[in-house]
């Protein structure tokens, strides 16, 4: 099968394109054909090996997997004769989390890991970034904070790829949610479900002394330190990015002050917990509290280019791979 391979840690030229073997599964296992992946900021991070001590999990010195990718939606061609979840053909999506290999043509997943079958309104574009983007924000919004109606929560980064879901789905909880982000992706913020949107190029928001319950820093550019001036007394500081100013701010917030920084690794959550927050997910999406916004689609052979672009900072959304593949019908074992 085609597949993305990447043997040292650096820049987009570390990926190339190889054909390897195809995943051979166990009893307990499903074999996905994958027709989308996506191409995340921690897809750039695990590529560069940042943080260093990331590495302990993904190797110190190379990748210990070789093919990158966390995120897939695809069909399922092969089942395990001990499965019980899920029949041949259905359409899945999910995560491999520090498996990785979803970069590919097939995957093997388990069925008790994070996956689930797609809700018949999506694509499979539209359901390989949900478990970097609205399942990220599910465990932030719900599990690190519970967000209440009427509370004043401010999401940074908004108009990326797990901001785009954050707002939708702090504005589903109730909340009053301000945005920021580039004055351009002012009015598309708004039909997300932003009451307010800050342009960061005119405003830094941090000068809103006091006036938010949560902050949620998805792109992890402004500390604690500097963002907990706009935090009520007891307000709750959240980022996905974690640095090791990050990690001293959470010891020291949880045992002194009010206002408390956290920080939270989704992918690295119980499996048993995330398949049951992406069953939530799933029925938000179901229900249309939430949906996924795609900036820009790539083939497999292009993702250096992808990659390059998500490192930009500026996309709206979601990257998607498109994966190819040269059979019409359905691959069987």
């Amino acid at each position: 099968m085609k597949a993305i391979v990447a043997k040292a840690y650096g820049g987009p030229e570390v990926l190339s394109v190889a054909e390897i073997a195809r995943p051979q599964i166990r009893d307990n296992e499903v074999l996905v054909k994958i027709y989308a992946s996506a191409v995340t900021q921690a897809d750039v991070m695990m590529r560069t090996g940042t943080p260093w001590f990331g590495r302990a999990f993904l190797g110190w010195r190379k990748p210990k997997a070789p093919v990158p990718g966390t995120a897939f939606a695809g069909k399922i061609v092969e089942v395990g004769k001990a499965v019980t979840r899920f029949k041949l053909g259905d359409d899945v999506f999910g995560e491999t989390s520090i498996g990785f290999a979803t970069h590919a043509q097939f995957v093997s997943v388990p069925e008790d890991g994070v996956v689930e079958t797609i809700p018949m309104t999506m694509s499979y574009e539209d359901a390989a970034p949900v478990t970097d983007g609205a399942l990220t924000s599910h465990n932030f919004l719900t599990r690190l904070v519970n967000i209440q109606p009427g509370q004043k929560v401010l999401i940074n980064g908004a108009a990326g790829g797990l901001g785009t879901s954050a707002v939708q789905l702090a504005k589903h909880l109730g909340a009053e949610v301000t945005a920021v982000a580039s004055g351009r992706n002012a009015e598309f913020l708004r039909e997300l479900g932003a009451d307010h949107v800050i342009d960061y190029r005119r405003e830094d928001f941090t000068q809103r002394r006091g006036a938010y319950d949560v902050i949620f820093d998805t792109v992890g550019k402004v500390p604690f330190s500097k963002a907990k001036q706009a935090l009520k007394s007891d307000g709750v500081y959240l980022s996905p990015v974690l640095g090791l100013g990050l990690l001293f701010t959470m010891l020291w917030t949880r045992e002194f002050g009010r206002q408390k920084a956290k920080f939270s690794a989704t992918g690295l959550l119980p499996h048993a917990e995330l398949r049951v927050r992406l069953g939530e997910v799933r029925a938000l999406i179901e229900d249309g509290a939430l949906r996924t916004v795609i900036d820009r689609r790539y083939e497999l052979d292009a993702v250096a280019e992808a990659h390059r672009y998500v490192e930009s900072g500026h996309k709206r959304g979601n990257v998607v791979l498109e994966i190819t593949h040269a059979d019409v019908a359905v691959l069987a074992a």
